[in-house]
């Protein structure tokens, strides 16, 4: 008699977590041929045969007051999750990053048998660090995707693996800029400037027009300028709409996705807080870094529960500024112009935090589908 196939849940909230999971899907698709993969994800989930219940996006809300406004659509879904996972019981359930959704599912789920991991070790050494404690009772494992993680957790009892980060497999160590100026159809000898608002709805609505009027400056100050800009296909009308309502009307190409091909080609982006900075940093290139979020939010958890002086993951690993943050009021179209001319005006400083980011790649490149499988099976067995 066969084996019964083995089925793994998963629950991945955003297109980062998107990212992951479906690397840690072909990791566990080679171990377990056969397997079954359900639960909450995207469009790379989804291309290795994962069943997603909800769509993606009803789970990428961001920031105290905008969750607020959707808490009873999530919370329901959350319910209903746990009810259906109850039922039928996988083998493992696994929360891919989006904490505040998952860790609460982890520890009912684990209440009741059903074995759990995380994929992402939350930022308890940046902010809100009483986080850990969530973790602890949640999730059997976490696999973590900076090196020094697990040593943090074991301090709390907590076991974890250091599976590498899988954007540094994803993308090269030398992007090939005039392939993607390319396949972009941009002039090879533009300067290209990536516009990266983020991949949620509400920062598009922070972000986006707040980016494109430090745009209009820069093209002020250099009118040969390109600007590009990667939106995921369920929020281009709204950012064309953003767009149309701000002064680069017509000036900015979007991009359907692309992010990738986007941070290849361009010269240096501005862009959102977040995974994509880190991207960024693998595809070697200068940025400047920003966000904005509602002002209570901002109050309650960035100036209160901050634990370290950088908010970017460039920044927060080389453990210094090697990039600049223009947050909150501070940003401003003038100050995020300036800024990001600067760098095209530095071609040295460009390169030496290039080499540095070469070296941030080196150390975050792992087998990590491999690790993720080996992990997951020890749990399994365990």
């Amino acid at each position: 008699m066969s084996e019964k196939p083995r089925r793994f849940s998963l629950v991945a909230g955003e297109a980062s977590g998107d990212l992951l999971a479906g690397l840690m899907l072909d990791g566990l698709q080679a171990r377990w041929p056969t397997m079954q993969a359900v639960g909450i994800g995207g469009p790379r989930m989804l291309s290795r045969g994962f069943e997603s219940w909800w769509p993606q996006e009803k789970l990428a809300v961001s920031g105290y007051v905008e969750v607020l406004r959707h808490y009873a659509e999530i919370a329901g879904i959350r319910r209903q999750l746990r009810a259906r996972l109850l039922r039928e019981s996988p083998d493992i359930f696994i929360g891919v990053d989006a904490p505040d959704f998952n860790l609460d599912l982890e520890a009912g789920l684990r209440e009741r048998g059903i074995k759990t991991a995380h994929f992402v070790c939350p930022s308890i050494w940046a902010w809100r660090p009483e986080r850990v404690h969530k973790v602890r009772a949640a999730a059997d494992h976490v696999l973590c995707i900076f090196p020094f993680e697990p040593a943090l957790l074991a301090q709390h009892g907590i076991a974890a693996t250091y599976v590498g980060h899988p954007l540094a497999k994803v993308i090269p160590m030398a992007p090939d800029r005039a392939a993607a100026r390319t396949a972009l159809g941009l002039d090879p000898e533009a300067e290209v400037v990536a516009i990266l608002p983020g991949s949620r709805r509400s920062e598009l609505r922070q972000l986006a027009p707040l980016f494109f009027d430090a745009a209009a400056l820069m093209l002020k100050s250099r009118p040969g300028l390109c600007f590009i800009c990667p939106v995921l296909p369920s929020l281009r009308q709204e950012m064309e709409q953003l767009l149309k309502a701000s002064p680069m009307a017509g000036r900015v190409n979007l991009l359907d996705g692309q992010s990738h091909a986007a941070l290849a080609a361009c010269d240096v982006t501005l862009i959102a807080s977040g995974t994509a900075t880190l991207e960024a940093a693998l595809f070697k290139r200068p940025m400047v870094i920003s966000y904005r979020v509602n002002s209570l939010t901002w109050r309650l958890v960035m100036q209160r529960k901050q634990l370290q002086p950088w908010v970017g993951l460039p920044n927060i690993l080389s453990r210094e500024f090697v990039v600049p943050e223009i947050l909150q009021d501070a940003a401003t179209p003038e100050a995020l112009a300036e800024a990001t001319l600067g760098w095209l005006a530095s071609p040295e400083k460009v390169h030496a935090l290039q080499q540095r980011f070469c070296a941030m790649h080196a150390e975050l490149l792992r087998d990590t589908p491999t690790l993720c499988a080996d992990a997951i099976q020890k749990v399994l067995e365990g």
